[in-house]
């Protein structure tokens, strides 16, 4: 299948997917989470791949949800803007095959969140992390992060919106190795490519123990969405004017 706001590219058994919307720093557009989900679906049904990795094109690994659609007085918009957000993180959370996050850039809010989503994150050495959406009311996806790094960590940067970097980031376990960005994608698939010598069955069956325990998949309420973005105030969305 083509998509326009992403390209796959596949190397054996490893799947490399790669968010392709470098001008808005890879911000997670209705369409682009729509994508996503039909992306992942087709990937997760292809006998061939055992592995995908997730990146992103240009300086930044994702900039979160697409501040211009945060807009709720429209209803064909809301079932859109809600609906999209929770097929995109179902499939993240319960997709059977290995994820890797191989992150570039920045990733931010929804970025942080898809960094989280996936079972192993390899940062280049200028990524950053932050929550920064708690700054305009928008929720934050608190157990996902809390399953990787611990719940008192995870409070204070969904809480405070605090930016750390990748050496941070390594620190608190928030990634498992960190690189030169021209190495990224290289030990990205030598982590894939070494993930994909066992066995399918192997991975398929522990990767179903690891959806099992997950506290954000657990928490996580098909619908809930609908009314989750209530608190955001337009008027603190840090939205750069055309010029």
């Amino acid at each position: 299948m083509a998509y326009k706001f992403l390209s796959v590219e596949k190397e054996g058994s490893v799947a490399v997917v790669t968010l392709n919307r470098p001008e808005k720093r890879n911000a997670l557009s209705i369409a682009l989470r729509y994508e996503m989900d039909a992306c992942l679906k087709e990937l997760e049904g292809d006998d061939e791949i055992s592995v995908v990795i997730i990146t992103g094109s240009g300086p930044a690994f994702c900039a979160g949800f697409d501040l211009t659609e945060m807009r709720f007085d429209d209803s064909e918009h809301v079932k859109r803007f809600t609906g999209s957000s929770d097929v995109y993180h179902q499939r993240l959370m319960r997709f059977r095959k290995p994820l890797i996050a191989a992150i570039n850039g920045p990733a931010l809010a929804g970025g942080l969140d898809l960094a989280v989503l996936c079972d192993i994150r390899i940062a280049s050495e200028g990524a950053s992390f932050a929550h920064l959406e708690i700054k305009f009311g928008s929720p934050v996806l608190f157990t996902a992060l809390s399953d990787i790094i611990g719940g008192g960590l995870a409070r204070e940067l969904c809480l405070t919106g605090r930016r750390i970097d990748a050496a941070e980031a390594l620190r608190i376990g928030l990634v498992n190795q960190v690189v030169p960005r021209g190495r990224l994608l290289e030990e990205a698939k030598r982590l894939a490519q070494t993930i994909a010598q066992a066995p399918r069955s192997g991975l398929e069956a522990t990767k179903a123990m690891i959806i099992q325990s997950s506290e954000a998949v657990r928490g996580w309420q098909t619908g809930a969405q609908a009314n989750a973005f209530s608190g955001v105030e337009p008027g603190k969305l840090p939205i750069r004017k055309a010029t």
